[in-house]
């Protein structure tokens, strides 16, 4: 299975999660008037966006270069990404003033077995996903991926803190509620703004990272026949790269010569992972 096709069914996997749980969290939550599980289900709504931007976005990603989009569609993934991390920070918002306004008014809930069952479901829902969504975003290198696996991995420690108000509602502290809604808001606002300032670096498109870089300029060095090169440039096209440098060569060398050297350079550069695409310009010296 390809990249696009594991980020599709994870796509797929989590879209239907999340529905499951939001409708669970949303009964049990408002029929006990649970602040905190009501957060809960506000963020497997926005977890439901999240996964359907995921869909989305690598099905345009997956579509190759055309007259158009001479490079493909890869910087999609960045564009929905971006849509991700905004909704994220909007839900935190209102998870936030509503936590707030709970923890003012002392509001109580109605404590439930069935609230303790929904954060042991969600739990294990979420924790099969974040393991299946880290072993894809490990594997591809996807943003996509990436932010899923963050949001599913928050979701497992966000539920534990929800049991935990929960059960302390046994005991009549009511309190620790609104403060887990108001953590939960503050956590899915923290990680969308990651996500945003990720993709917008890459939309901005910012240089390739430095490791990679090093590994440009070894492979380059390894070449007997370039005396020098010029700094690398370098544009993101989605995950990947197109690589431009200038390499100089001994004046006296064949056109067809230094063309054969500047091509088996392009064909070694574009072997990395992070390389989409590879020019080389030959100046003489």
């Amino acid at each position: 299975m390809n990249r696009y096709d594991s980020t599709k069914r994870a796509g797929i996997w989590g879209i239907f999660g999340n529905i499951f749980l939001l409708i669970i969290k949303a009964i049990v939550g408002f029929v006990s008037n649970s602040q905190a599980m009501i957060a809960d289900a506000a963020n497997s709504a926005g977890d439901i966006f999240a996964s359907l931007m995921t869909f989305i976005g690598n099905r345009i990603a997956s579509e190759p270069g055309d007259k158009t989009h001479n490079f493909g569609h890869g910087k999609a993934e960045y564009i929905f990404s971006l849509f991700i991390s905004i909704s994220m920070v909007f839900v935190s918002a209102k998870l936030l003033y509503d936590s707030t306004l709970s923890l003012i008014l002392q509001e109580t809930f109605l404590f439930s077995w069935f609230l303790v069952a929904v954060c042991i479901v969600t739990i294990v829902v979420k924790l099969f996903l974040f393991i299946y969504t880290y072993k894809l975003s490990k594997k591809y290198n996807n943003i996509l991926l990436e932010a899923n696996m963050k949001d599913h991995r928050n979701d497992c420690i966000v539920t534990t803190f929800t049991l935990i108000s929960i059960l302390l509602s046994l005991v009549n502290i009511y309190w620790f509620d609104g403060i887990v809604g108001i953590g939960i808001s503050i956590w899915i606002c923290y990680t969308g703004i990651k996500i945003l300032i990720e993709s917008y670096n890459v939309l901005m498109d910012t240089s390739i990272d430095s490791t990679t870089e090093k590994m440009i300029l070894d492979i380059a060095h390894s070449y007997k026949d370039i005396k020098n090169l010029d700094e690398i440039s370098s544009t993101p096209v989605g995950y990947q790269y197109i690589i431009v440098l200038t390499i100089y060569v001994d004046g006296n060398l064949s056109t067809f010569d230094s063309h054969k050297l500047a091509d088996s350079l392009e064909q070694d550069i574009t072997k990395l992972d992070k390389v989409y695409k590879t020019i080389v310009h030959v100046n003489p010296i």
